[in-house]
């Protein structure tokens, strides 16, 4: 199986990045399923269902959320009738939405995709872990599901390495996104799953994490409230990671880094 997981979609530049060139590398990659990370797309802050319905007519076939999932205030309510629409698993019981999903292509073969949210330096919510553990009990790689995706939303890159050796061998890919920055670390763990520690973001990196430069810098430098963030509008960068999966096992059998569009050194498979 062929997979691609794009990073952070940051406002507007993400948007536009994914709309002139995810459509294009579903066909020359043949990509069998596309996950996109969206919990900033909707200006900086959350997703819409309107900007859900676009992503999935571009070729996503599921999105995962984060920190920034109920941002927008109608999410809490869309999500319940969107099955695509995946935000943390470790969220506290009685919130809205689900923690993972099974997606049954054309041809049969069904992939899983989970997603968990890191703690440190980040919101107290339920162990990532346990969660992890519980979601992935009922499957089994190559068995009753052929692909396993794990998006691993959090700050601390030692976390985010922890969570994916903690379930290397049992899932096809665990890639790290949140921090808007690609790592230059991927590979196939020991176990066979694919591994990324951060995806990095589909957004605009003439910026401070896509949002504008100066109204951050402020903050830093004077630790008062200013100007609200807003992402930047340049051209944006579309960053993922592709991985090919083996269709006994499920596990990965190659990974890359996938970067295109925008000021980042161009990456593709070869």
């Amino acid at each position: 199986m062929k997979i691609l997981m794009c990073g952070d979609v940051m406002g507007r530049s993400g948007r536009d990045a994914l709309n002139t060139h995810l459509p294009e590398l579903r066909e020359s990659l043949k990509l069998d399923f596309v996950l996109v990370n969206a919990e900033n797309a909707a200006g900086g802050f959350g997703i819409t269902g309107e900007i859900c319905r676009a992503l999935y007519q571009l070729g996503a076939d599921a999105i995962t959320l984060g920190n920034h999932a109920f941002d927008q205030r109608e999410t809490a309510s869309y999500i319940e009738g969107d099955a695509k629409l995946i935000r943390p698993a470790n969220y506290p019981p009685g919130t809205p939405g689900r923690g993972s999903g099974l997606f049954q292509l054309a041809d049969g073969r069904k992939v899983l995709v989970i997603q968990v949210m890191c703690r440190l330096f980040m919101d107290a919510i339920d162990d990532p872990f346990a969660s992890l553990k519980a979601e992935l009990e009922p499957y089994r790689l190559g068995s009753n599901v052929d692909a396993i995706l794990v998006d691993i939303h959090g700050e601390a890159s030692s976390e985010k390495q922890a969570l994916a050796y903690f379930v290397d061998g049992r899932v096809s890919l665990a890639a790290g996104t949140h921090t808007h920055v690609p790592t230059a670390d991927h590979m196939v763990l020991p176990g066979g799953t694919g591994f990324m520690t951060d995806i990095g973001m589909c957004g605009a990196y003439n910026s401070i994490i896509g949002m504008e430069i100066a109204p951050i810098i402020e903050r830093f430098t004077r630790k008062m409230p200013g100007k609200r963030f807003t992402p930047v509008l340049d051209a944006g960068t579309l960053a993922a990671i592709y991985v090919e999966t083996d269709d006994a096992t499920g596990l990965a059998t190659r990974v890359a880094p996938v970067r295109i569009g925008g000021v980042l050194t161009p990456a593709l498979p070869d």
